[in-house]
């Protein structure tokens, strides 16, 4: 069995949209890949250490995946990287995971990924983040996510698409377009926005 991790479900959604005899329960979609006998576990973990440890948590109590895979979004923090481009963390991946997704996925980029515990949205804090740490790409679960595989003896690959950089930053700030607390999108704060900017609109339909 693999396990493949998202923080949302709006995240997920083309990769669950692949797979055959799909099971729900309790968050977790059960499937399978086409022509393929492995069964595929999607579990969604939540924006944030603390409520990706709890969810993930609940998984891998009664769960032991062959191995892992930890996806979604992440930002960059250097102006090269742009939407839409694939990234794999290395320092947060096994070695043999990471020579095999190379070897199918050979114009992804590699380099190292950092996770931080709130938001950052600026680019000058983008910039320091990738300086400080020789990061460029930021998420906020991966790191979670690692520390538990490597408890449970569980290789991980973390595999992500770009959303965001320094210079294709969000349409709008990342408190309007998801609040972490609540782990869910408040539309009172997105239509609020739109009534001040209204020129954003576009931009955000774009981004989504």
């Amino acid at each position: 069995m693999i396990a493949v991790t998202f923080a949302l479900p709006a995240e997920s959604g083309a990769f669950v949209r692949r797979l055959r005899s799909i099971k729900r329960d309790r968050g977790v979609v059960r499937g399978r890949v086409a022509n393929s006998a492995a069964e595929v576990f999607v579990v969604h973990t939540g924006v944030g250490e603390s409520e990706c440890r709890k969810r993930l948590g609940a998984f891998l109590a009664n769960e032991q995946p062959r191995f892992l895979i930890s996806s979604g979004f992440c930002g960059g923090t250097r102006d090269e990287l742009s939407p839409g481009e694939l990234f794999l963390g290395e320092n947060y991946s096994a070695p043999e995971l990471r020579k095999k997704a190379h070897a199918i996925l050979p114009a992804m980029i590699v380099a190292k990924l950092f996770s931080a515990d709130e938001v950052i949205d600026p680019a000058n804090d983008r910039y320091a983040i990738g300086r400080e740490h020789g990061a460029m790409a930021i998420d906020m679960e991966t790191e979670t996510i690692a520390l538990m595989c490597v408890a449970k003896n569980i290789p991980m690959l973390a595999l992500r698409v770009v959303s965001d950089s320094p210079t294709a930053p969000f349409p709008a700030p990342p408190e309007v377009l998801f609040d972490v607390r609540a782990q869910k999108t408040r539309f009172s704060r997105v239509l609020a926005h739109l009534a001040r900017q209204p020129a954003s609109a576009l931009r955000l339909a774009r981004f989504s």
